[in-house]
């Protein structure tokens, strides 16, 4: 078998997209394997990556001679050294400027690709970086995240014509004889030269990614950080951490949320100590939840815990829960209601968002979501009077998206977007961050327990962040100055989401045109739908529905050809007898993964949590109906898929 023919094989198997390029790069192919080494078609493949991308920097100066300087790091994962050796004697013999920085999380070596731009500045000298990760896929599987000096990585548009140049390379069928001239002709010295300077390199990181958090904390008060330590000794608060042998065992956290005043227990902290499934989900959570537990019968301020994903943009949370007295883990669209609810108080505490006297937000401001986020974030942004715009699946679409926003370029309006994220994916995104942060998720729960109400300012009486909530969503009665965790989380508007990576929500389809899977999906949509519609009014108060297609930036609503969606997200909205918006079923193909991915997403009549029983007044609608939704969905899927 040919190198050539093995380079094909092995393309085939990547998938390429947006939020990062990822496959198998193990060498034995197993995507649970622990061995260090990949094969010499992964190697030329991590070559023509660099390649690439070395060449989209240099078109972006308009100078070919120019020499971009390029970030590099990777997470915790064995074949992580491998593929950085691949690139960068490939980097270098392209005439860039190189600087590695060894295991880093996603945040930092963003953070330190904005501190870089800013104290480089060099004329038409432009600086990117390349970070090697496969997020929260297995062990064995590893990939590429692309970016520049924004904070995030490459917008899609801007992904999708770096595929498309990589692709054309790859086509080309020579790029394995240039790569083997490439690495030849690379001098030694500087790549040792690289090696040598890891961990200045690693100083910068750190030291800039510490930094930005603090200013993404504060959100620009200069006072925000004091109140939190003053409301920290009164009520203390306690933190743990099961860091799952991620980049985040060599990141910031540990020293970051002392420095802010918080009690902070950790375990798995050795870097590539990886004890159990990466993606922090379900059982991955067990651990931490035994951890949080343990620590709080001996001190009773630890009540909350978090879970990061190999390359620490994502954590998951579990809490003490001191309404059942136990710990449970929290669902991803909790955790991404409970960061809303957090930063838009926080909005309101600064006097970012100020408001008349009939209650009316005095300037424009928004959330920017993904698709499959729960409708329980309308209720949460309707009580501040912001706005809510959804984005197809994808970080980079969302922060694209919040961009477009922020610039007045999406309906000419420029509005205050002052977090977004995915919430099916948990975790969210604080601006001017542009990538998820489980210590931005952390600090925004923080921060509602910390900063609270107060007598003492010089302007005299100031609500507190929960307070702040309790008024704006009509719960006045919810407030009382003894609050806990249990109690921010009781205030949530409730509706229960299907999660999204429970078995439930994968499916496996043939039909590889999703835009004829959906065509199909229609036809069968609209004539049960005719079967079903007196039994939906019935048992559920489902009246009336709506399709909506999600492709990149882009929603359309009220479509009629549920084909138009393509690749991208289709959801079908579901009303009420008084035309409100009371539930979903969604359906949208992994671009990371071979699976296909719905949920369901419904109102009930309050927050479903272990050991509370469910079940909403009138209109019917409990955990059952979530299930009902979910089933029907998945039939009519099957049915299409033929």
């Amino acid at each position: 078998m040919t190198i050539e023919f093995d380079i094909e094989e092995t393309l085939e198997r990547l998938i390429l997209s947006a939020s990062g390029w990822r496959g198998v790069f193990a060498l034995n192919g197993d995507e649970e394997s622990v061995l260090e080494q990949i094969s010499a078609s992964h190697r030329i493949i991590a070559g023509a990556a660099a390649f690439i991308f070395s060449q989209y920097l240099k078109k972006n100066t308009g100078d070919t001679e120019n020499k971009p300087s390029i970030l590099i790091g990777n997470d915790t994962r064995p074949t992580g050294k491998a593929i950085i050796e691949a690139m960068i004697p490939v980097l270098l013999s392209e005439g860039c400027n190189v600087f590695y920085t060894g295991v880093v999380a996603a945040p930092e070596i963003m953070a330190w690709a904005r501190f870089f731009n800013e104290k480089n500045k060099n004329g038409l000298n432009k600086t990117g970086f390349i970070y090697v990760s496969a997020s929260h896929n297995p062990i064995g599987h590893n990939g590429l995240k692309f970016g520049l000096t924004d904070g995030g990585v490459l917008a899609a548009d801007e992904a999708v014509k770096l595929i498309a140049d990589f692709r054309k390379l790859m086509e080309n069928g020579d790029f394995a004889a240039k790569f083997e001239s490439l690495l030849t002709s690379a001098e030694p010295n500087r790549i040792k030269n690289i090696y040598d300077n890891e961990n200045e390199a690693k100083k910068q990181a750190y030291k800039a990614y510490f930094d930005f958090c603090g200013n993404v904390v504060s959100g620009g008060c200069s006072n925000l950080e004091q109140v939190m330590k003053e409301g920290l000794e009164k009520k203390p608060l306690g933190i743990v951490c099961d860091f799952n042998g991620s980049a985040r065992t060599v990141s910031i956290d540990k020293e970051f949320f002392d420095s802010l005043g918080f009690k902070f227990k950790y375990i798995n902290d050795k870097p590539g100590q990886i004890v159990h499934r990466i993606v922090p989900e379900g059982e991955s959570l067990d651990p931490c939840a035994r951890l949080l537990e343990e620590i709080h019968k001996k001190d009773s301020s630890f009540v909350l815990g978090y879970v990061p994903d190999c390359d620490g943009d994502r954590g998951n949370l579990v809490i003490y829960d001191t309404k059942i007295n136990k710990t449970r883990s929290l669902e991803a669209q909790e955790v991404f209601a409970l960061a809303c609810v957090a930063e838009l108080s926080h909005l309101v505490w600064t006097g970012e968002i100020s408001y008349n006297d009939k209650n009316e937000a005095l300037c424009k401001a928004a959330v920017a979501i993904n698709d499959p986020t729960s409708m329980r974030i309308d209720r949460i942004a309707d009580a501040f009077s912001v706005s809510v715009f959804r984005a197809e699946v994808g970080e980079a679409n969302v922060v694209s998206l919040a961009r477009m926003l922020r610039e007045g370029l999406y309906d000419n309006n420029k509005y205050i977007v002052r977090i977004l994220g995915e919430g099916s994916a948990g975790g969210n995104i604080t601006h001017p961050s542009a990538v998820r942060d489980p210590i931005n998720t952390v600090l925004a729960i923080a921060k509602m327990l910390s900063v609270r109400s107060n007598s003492e300012f010089s302007a005299g009486y100031k609500p507190g962040l929960f307070e702040i909530w309790c008024k704006f969503s009509g719960q006045t009665e919810k407030y009382h100055e003894d609050f806990s965790l249990a109690d921010i989380i009781d205030s949530l508007p409730p509706f229960l989401s299907t999660p999204a990576y429970s078995p439930d929500a994968i499916m496996s389809v043939k039909t590889q045109d999703h835009a004829l899977l959906k065509d199909k999906y229609q036809q069968i949509f609209i004539k049960e739908w005719e079967e079903r519609k007196e039994e939906l009014k019935k048992r559920f108060d489902i009246c009336n529905w709506e399709a909506i297609a999600y492709n990149g930036t882009i929603e359309k609503r009220g479509l009629n050809r549920f084909g138009d969606a393509g690749k991208g997200g289709l959801k079908i909205l579901f009303f009420d007898r008084d035309n409100r918006e009371i539930a979903y079923i969604w359906m949208r193909g992994s671009a990371t993964e071979p699976v296909f991915r719905i949920m369901a997403d419904v109102k009930t009549a309050h927050t479903p949590t272990e050991g509370r029983s469910v079940k909403a007044a009138g209109a019917g609608m409990d955990v059952q109906t979530e299930k009902y939704l979910l089933e029907w969905q998945r039939s009519m899927i099957i049915k299409a898929d033929i």
